[in-house]
């Protein structure tokens, strides 16, 4: 019988320097991992990056921080080739690098169109690719897409659309990677209480999410916090490793499918 326990895993988290991957890599490394790996995108994360990793390695696991653009192919295969280098084979991968945009779908211009393209739908397809390659046998991989997938709303059309593909690279890589007893989801949080949500949103569209969720009144902030999620993260990436396939939205209620 493998073995879907946390302790003495190695994992590699994409986008894991702060907030919601930050959180992740802390809690893995709490509940025994061996080794993670911490992806951040440039400078402006970098600091965050280090900081998380000093926080792994104080609590015993090793720990390492790398650097790279994940919408080129060819630096998400560096990103996991250094990170084998560094820490060895991952047994857990999880991406949560995305991008959000929220504009009337009119206004949307080509470029910015293909840069949402790029970071949520094109970086998630390499990602799932070279987990495929390089995640030992009964891995688990996880990627964040977002709860919008389940929702009838204007404004986020380049970025719930550059994520709906996701759930279709999810299944597919279910369906190939099953074989060798690797697990594949996708977790869809809600509108989370992270600055990731407030740059892009108005008094009155705070307003609105924040009341919007069956559970909203029972939430601090009546936001998903990324503390509701990590323990399905948690749970998805060991004992859980019979869930495959699945977009999982975690949200409060806040959009159902």
């Amino acid at each position: 019988m493998a073995d879907h326990s946390i302790r003495g895993k190695v994992a590699l988290i994409a986008g894991g320097a702060k907030n919601l991957g930050g959180l992740i890599a802390r809690d893995l490394a709490a509940q025994g991992a061996r080794a993670i790996a911490i992806h951040y995108h440039g400078a402006a994360s970098r600091a965050d990056a280090e900081a998380t990793v000093q926080t792994i390695q104080a609590t015993g696991a090793q720990a390492v921080a790398l650097q790279a653009d994940l919408t080129r192919a060819g630096a998400v295969e560096r990103l996991f080739a250094d990170a084998v280098a560094a820490v060895g084979r991952p047994d857990i991968a999880i991406n949560t690098v995305g991008k959000v945009l929220k504009k009337p779908f009119a206004e949307i211009s080509e470029a910015e169109y293909d840069e949402m393209s790029a970071v949520n739908a094109k970086s998630a397809f390499f990602f799932l690719k070279e987990a495929g390659r390089h995640v030992k046998d009964h891995g688990k991989i996880v990627t964040l897409v977002t709860s919008l997938l389940g929702a009838f709303t204007p404004f986020y059309a380049a970025y719930a659309g550059t994520k709906a593909p996701v759930e279709h690279f999810t299944r597919a890589a279910a369906k190939e990677f099953g074989a060798r007893g690797i697990s594949v989801t996708a977790v869809g949080p809600g509108p989370m209480d992270t600055p990731f949500f407030y740059g892009q949103e108005g008094d009155d569209a705070v307003a609105y999410h924040k009341s919007a969720a069956a559970l909203s009144p029972f939430s601090p902030t009546g936001l998903t916090h990324i503390e509701d999620v990590v323990p399905f993260i948690r749970h998805l990436v060991s004992d859980g490793w019979w869930i495959t396939g699945q977009t999982m939205l975690i949200n409060g209620g806040y959009t159902t499918k």
